[in-house]
C-alpha cells in the first residue's frame, strides 16, 4: 500500500473518531445522546432548588368535586401521574395544547417530599413531608372525559406539556403541617374555586400512607392533593391566580 493511501486512510479514521468523540462529548459524560437536567422548583427562603422525581395527582378528594361528577359518586383514593418534566415554573405562560377545545384549571395544594418508603405507616406519613406548594393540574377534560365513557387510561387528558403549574415550595418547619387554610383561584380576578384545605376527603397523613402501598415513594416525589369545586375552562389571553393561606401564589397566563 502506497505510503499516500495509508495517509488518506489514517486521515478518515481520525476525522470518524473526532465525529464520535464530538458527539459522545455533546451527549454528555455516559450517555449517547445529550441528558436532560433535572426538573426542579425553587424553594422558599433558599438559593437550593428543590429536584422533582415523580409527581403524583389525587383524583375527586374533595366532597363538592365529587358532587360535581358523573353521578355524584364518592370514589375511593386514586391517583394518576404526570412525567416531571411537564413542571412549569410560576409567573410563566402555558400554551393552549394541542388536540383540546375544553382546556381546565384544577387548582390544589402540592405536598413535596424529603423521604418515603414502601407501606408508610399513618401515624410516620408526616416525616417524609419536606414542605408545600400551589399547584395546577391542567387537564384537557374532553379527552379525559373520552377515556373515562370508554374506559381507557386518562393520560392524554391528564399528562401533556406544560400541564403542572406550580409555586415555589414552602417549607414545613416554616410552616407546620397545613391541615386547614383557604384554597382559592381566581381567573382574569373573578373567583372561580374557593374552599378551604381542611375538606380534603383523605388529609395529607392518609394520602402518602395510600400512594406507598401501590409504589415505593421516595426524596423529590411532588403530589397533587385534589382539588375543590369550580374547576373549568380557559382560553388564550386567560390569567389564573391561585392562592393557599401561608403559601407562595401561583399566577400562570394562557399564551
Amino acid at each position: 500500500m502506497s505510503n499516500r493511501r495509508k495517509f488518506f486512510q489514517v486521515a478518515a479514521l481520525g476525522a470518524a473518531g473526532m465525529a464520535l468523540s464530538s458527539r459522545a462529548e455533546a451527549a454528555g459524560s455516559g450517555y449517547v445522546i445529550p441528558a436532560e437536567g433535572i426538573p426542579s422548583l425553587p424553594v422558599v427562603g433558599s438559593a437550593a432548588r428543590f429536584p422533582v422525581r415523580r409527581i403524583y395527582c389525587m383524583g375527586l378528594n374533595y366532597p363538592n368535586h365529587v358532587a360535581e361528577g358523573k353521578g355524584g359518586f364518592k370514589a375511593p383514593p386514586f391517583y394518576f401521574q404526570k412525567a416531571a418534566d411537564m413542571i412549569v415554573q410560576n409567573n410563566s405562560q402555558v400554551d393552549y395544547p394541542l388536540l383540546t377545545k375544553d382546556f381546565e384549571y384544577e387548582l390544589e395544594m402540592v405536598v413535596a417530599l424529603k423521604s418515603g418508603g414502601k407501606n408508610i405507616a399513618k401515624e410516620q406519613a408526616l416525616d417524609c413531608v419536606y414542605g408545600y406548594a400551589v399547584g395546577l393540574d391542567m387537564t384537557r377534560r374532553d379527552l379525559q372525559g373520552e377515556g373515562i365513557d370508554k374506559r381507557m387510561p386518562w393520560e392524554p387528558g391528564k399528562s401533556f406539556d406544560q400541564c403542572a403549574p406550580c409555586s415555589a415550595i414552602t417549607p414545613a418547619s416554616k410552616v407546620g403541617y397545613l391541615s386547614q387554610g383557604r384554597i382559592q383561584l381566581k381567573v382574569n380576578g373573578q373567583v372561580h374555586q374557593n374552599d378551604d384545605i381542611g375538606a380534603m376527603i383523605y388529609d395529607v397523613p392518609s394520602i402518602i400512607a395510600f400512594l406507598s402501598k401501590s409504589v415505593a415513594l421516595a426524596a423529590g416525589d411532588i403530589i397533587y392533593t385534589g382539588t375543590p369545586a369550580g374547576s373549568g375552562p380557559v382560553v388564550s389571553g386567560d390569567r389564573m391566580v391561585g392562592t393557599i393561606d401561608q403559601l407562595e401564589t401561583l399566577t400562570i397566563t394562557v399564551a
